[in-house]
């Protein structure tokens, strides 16, 4: 008889158990407590992975076995089978399969499905480089598995568009005026899970809500199918703009049931290329979504098992500073910054905003403000539904908090409220004036960016990407106020 399949709560899609090489196989799903009290997560992200979990056990019927124990290892004893795992999705959960293996209650560990790349192939394509860049691998996965490709060249000659995916959002209107997404109807099922989760007492943030994403393949595959056929033309031009009104834009929302293992990227990948070539969406959108799917999120995964663990310790920029209380209780009411009281209030009631507001707010605020990356980094991968442990330290350290010192990024991701001033509608109605840097209305991110210069000066001065900011800091005929008003700064 094969050995059960052991799956992890981000193991969930056929992919994993209904291929030829598995269907045969009995399904082990493990729920310990003990997991879900070790940190902690916003409660929708509990809702999401125990609905996704229990969705999977009740359509696999007789052939799943679920376990609610305290931990996993009395569910292993208690199943008294030795099972075969897939590869686990962090650097922790790695070890422990391999203490598993070598007492025998794991009989063997197979390479993951839930990416494109094999951690094999990956490890052939990085070689000898010393610096990583998005760019070039992105290129490689086109070619390699034959997406938006014409021969041995991209389709209309062009591999990047990003140019044509920076709009701003558009003058006198609340939404960009897209059909909505698709959205999952709860069941008996997340009921319950609400109840269990209730009476656990589990130290959480956030609020709970309705279920706002995919967790069954069949979900899955509506919301991709819906996303491809109803929004995905419109993704590309406001892909960067952030609206107050408008949290979910064209974003396809698929984050969550694509880290949950429930859809296979190349097929995601695939079913947008279809769209572009049967005329239903355009080049730019499409390769937009291709470079999310395909080359940004397999490359953050390849580069957190290729940097190892010790990269959560990297701070190049020497940023020790706590994360505020207010911050991390996701306290939408503390700041008086339009953009960082709306950001934080749409992580409490939906654990999710899209990646600007993670990068250009969120991140560029955290940046600004000296904030402890590797705390940050766990802040994202337990406060955000779609975070997971191998998901944030390169969108973090590297991207985002520039504490790798440059192997991801060739600069910080700092800006002022110039940017967002031009890229969101926050700042209208806000009590700060992008424009003023010094004063009771000067912005924090205005006034932040000249501090974060100033602190990083004789860094930034050496590289030619940032040099002109250093010089246009030294010509700053206050400079000296704006330093002292922001070392005071309380309130933001």
């Amino acid at each position: 008889m094969s050995s059960p399949l052991w799956l992890f709560g981000d193991q969930l899609g056929p992919h994993f158990h209904s291929t030829p090489e598995h269907q045969d196989r009995d399904v082990l799903l493990v729920e310990s407590v003990r997991v879900l009290r070790r940190k902690t997560f916003h409660r929708q992200k509990l809702h999401l992975v125990l609905s996704g979990m229990r969705h999977l056990a009740d359509e696999l019927g007789g052939r799943a076995t679920y376990l609610r124990t305290e931990t996993y290892r009395e569910a292993l004893e208690k199943f008294g089978r030795p099972v075969v795992v897939f590869e686990p999705t962090s650097h922790s959960a790695e070890k422990f399969v391999t203490r598993l293996f070598d007492e025998g209650l794991v009989a063997d560990v197979l390479p993951t499905p839930m990416f494109a790349l094999s951690r094999a192939d990956f490890a052939e394509w990085a070689g000898n480089r010393h610096q990583f860049r998005m760019e070039t691998f992105y290129r490689d996965q086109r070619r390699r598995f034959d997406i938006l490709m014409s021969g041995d060249d991209p389709v209309d000659g062009t591999w990047n568009l990003d140019e044509e995916n920076r709009e701003p959002p558009p003058k006198k209107q609340v939404t960009i005026g897209v059909d909505p997404p698709w959205w999952p109807t709860e069941d008996a099922i997340d009921e319950q899970v609400r109840a269990d989760l209730d009476s656990m007492g589990l130290a959480t943030v956030g609020t709970d809500g309705p279920r706002l994403f995919a967790v069954t393949a069949d979900e899955a595959r509506r919301a991709l199918d819906h996303f491809v056929s109803y929004r995905l033309q419109d993704f590309g031009t406001y892909e960067d703009a952030v609206m107050t009104e408008d949290w979910t834009m064209a974003h396809s929302l698929l984050s969550v049931p694509l880290n949950l293992g429930l859809l296979e990227p190349v097929h995601v990948a695939e079913e947008a290329e279809k769209a572009w070539r049967d005329g239903d969406a355009s080049l730019a959108s499409v390769e937009g979504f291709v470079r999310q799917v395909l080359g940004w999120r397999e490359y953050v995964w390849h580069l957190y098992w290729h940097f190892g663990p010790e990269y959560l310790d990297r701070n190049e920029l020497n940023a020790h500073f706590p994360l505020p209380k207010w911050f991390t209780d996701l306290d939408g009411d503390e700041p008086i910054a339009a953009c960082l009281a709306h950001t934080l209030g749409e992580v409490r009631d939906r654990g999710w905003v899209h990646h600007i507001p993670r990068l250009m707010i969120l991140g560029n605020f955290a940046l600004q403000r000296g904030y402890d990356p590797k705390a940050l980094t766990e802040w994202f991968a337990t406060a955000f539904v779609d975070g997971f442990a191998w998901v944030m330290p390169v969108n973090v350290i590297g991207m985002s908090q520039h504490a790798d010192g440059g192997l991801i990024a060739t600069k910080p991701y700092a800006s002022g409220g110039a940017y967002l001033n031009r890229m969101t509608d926050h700042c209208g109605g806000c009590e700060y004036n992008p424009k003023k840097r010094l004063g009771r209305d000067a912005c924090p991110f205005t006034a932040g960016y000249w501090s974060f210069v100033h602190r990083h000066r004789d860094r930034l001065a050496h590289n030619h990407r940032t040099a002109r900011q250093v010089s246009s800091m030294n010509r700053l005929s206050d400079l000296e106020q704006v330093l002292e008003q922001e070392a005071q700064r309380e309130v933001f």
